[in-house]
């Protein structure tokens, strides 16, 4: 099983995926990868530095390849151990953050096509002025960050949700409004309960 969380920045990702991995060892009783994008190989560190300088189209094909490299070298294997994993951030996040520095969707979609359909995609929704807020409280922000909106990057969520949805991507969106973390957590297990449920032998 290969699950990701979405979202804009500042809605609670990095938290989330980290309890959805705890609680999610103990429901599945199989072991869980937590992961993330960009990665923390040499490249992914080199993305998360070279950010603030690389644009654009650079910046979409470097992230391509760096995901390419996290499905071949990370992913897959996992899953292929029988391990659950969990990524925070993935495909959809270059529909969205690179649209914010003006790269057209169907050419980010053109880098990402062939990677791993993931076996659900997650996208955490909360009210703009409290992701405004978080944001806020940050003491620095990256240039994509200070760049975009929330109310910029939900709208253009939305839009790669329908995008992959015609695509055939499986996608749930969680509504994060007056819940905390764990609440949040819980709302996804909820969604994802079938999905876990051991099969009747044969």
């Amino acid at each position: 099983m290969f699950i990701v969380i979405e979202g804009p920045n500042g809605v609670g990702k990095t938290t989330v995926a980290g309890l959805l991995a705890e609680r999610m060892r103990h429901r599945a009783g199989r072991p869980v990868h937590l992961t993330s994008e960009p990665t923390r190989t040499r490249l992914g560190e080199l993305l998360r530095e070279a950010e603030a300088v690389i644009h654009g189209r650079a910046l979409a094909l470097a992230i391509a390849a760096d995901r390419t490299m996290h499905v071949e070298d990370e992913i897959i294997p996992a899953l292929d151990a029988g391990t659950i994993v969990i990524s925070d951030r993935y495909v959809q996040s270059s529909l969205v953050l690179q649209r914010v520095d003006a790269v057209d969707l169907r050419e980010i979609w053109s880098y990402n096509r062939y990677v791993l359909q993931p076996t659900l995609s997650l996208y955490l929704t909360d009210d703009p002025h409290v992701i405004a807020t978080r944001l806020g409280n940050r003491r620095r922000l990256s240039r994509l960050e200070a760049t975009g909106t929330p109310a910029g990057e939900l709208h253009l969520y939305d839009q790669a949700f329908d995008f992959l949805d015609r695509q055939a991507w499986r996608q749930a969106k969680i509504d994060c409004r007056g819940r905390d973390p764990d609440q949040v957590v819980s709302a996804i297990l909820d969604t994802l309960d079938p999905m876990l449920a051991p099969h009747p032998a044969a």
